[in-house]
């Protein structure tokens, strides 16, 4: 017997629990959705994200009805609560546009339709604090996160507050934009991205703390062997050298002009620096409390399903 927490579903099995929801998204849509140098497919559309799509709107229905009912029995007016959904994992594994295609999906459920998208990129540090503070190297570590602002955010949306604002961040600066800020007004849904989302206190921290991580209704992480992982960052790299970085006004401008082997050195130094310690010692510690897996193989593509057993 099984003493894993997780039901776990092969890429084909996890397509029949589809049942009959309609695919309702396009090879244009799928365009815009897909990240850079991601081969996300309208199959894997189909086979993985609709049944999640199906599962996700079954669970913000009775979530809903959980809070309906704790408002009888409290006596009072039930206020608008977001469903929020909590998306972890490694940079350049796919939380993105995992992101942007749940969004999209879940968008077009009847009973849901405003659905909003957050990453806790706007919650990191300004640059110049990171600097001062000596953390520029550990971007993306959670010492570089503003928490006490991120745990605001999501306990304001989970208080049913009207409309609550999230700072802005720029990949092109590689900044938060000062003044700039996402306004979200009474969503019903809100995914929020990032690469920490899912951290709670070390074991024998001891000190009571509230994470963002217990403010989400359903969590998911998107999971990838770590070779797997370098292979997309170095590609990903590779391609913004051609892309982003040839804008004078990009922080990465630098790298615009490097060989592809200077280019595989740097991309490379930076995975093995900052990336995948971040990754071992923060990001997949955190797996096994995802209530979902979606364990991606070599070609990007999600090829096992892990659901945690109620």
């Amino acid at each position: 017997m099984s003493l894993s927490p997780y039901i776990r579903f092969r890429r084909e099995e996890w397509a029949l629990l589809r049942a009959d929801t309609p695919l309702t998204l396009t090879g244009e849509d799928l365009e815009r959705l897909r990240g850079l140098n991601e081969r996300l497919s309208l199959d894997e559309v189909e086979e993985v994200y609709l049944p999640l799509s199906r599962l996700l709107s079954l669970y913000v229905d009775a979530v809903q009805g959980l809070y309906r009912a704790t408002a009888t029995f409290l006596g009072h007016g039930v206020a608008k609560v977001p469903f929020l959904i909590g998306l972890g994992g490694s940079v350049a594994v796919g939380k993105s546009t995992t992101g942007r295609v749940l969004r999209e999906l879940l968008s077009r459920w009847p009973h849901h339709p405003r659905v909003d998208l957050v990453t806790t990129d706007g919650f990191l540090y300004p640059t110049a604090v990171l600097e001062e503070r000596g953390l520029l190297r550990h971007k993306g570590f959670p010492e570089s996160y503003d928490v006490r602002a991120l745990v605001g955010f999501v306990s304001d949306l989970k208080a049913g507050v009207d409309r609550v604002a999230s700072p802005v961040y720029s990949h092109l600066v590689y900044d938060v934009v000062p003044g700039e800020s996402l306004l979200v007004e009474r969503p019903d849904v809100v995914i929020v991205e990032g690469l920490n989302v899912l951290q709670t206190a070390p074991p024998g921290d001891g000190h009571p703390r509230v994470f963002v991580s217990d403010f989400f209704d359903f969590t998911i992480y998107v999971d990838a062997e770590t070779e797997h992982i370098r292979r997309w960052y170095l590609d990903r790299f590779l391609a913004l050298r051609n892309t982003a970085f040839q804008d004078p006004s990009s922080y990465f401008h630098r790298y615009a002009r490097l060989s592809d082997a200077e280019a595989l050195r740097t991309a490379g130094s930076l995975w093995a620096e900052i990336n995948e310690p971040n990754l071992r010692r923060n990001i997949l510690p955190t797996r096994e409390r995802a209530d979902l897996i979606l364990r991606k193989g070599p070609d990007h593509a999600v090829e096992e399903v892990r659901l945690r057993k109620l």
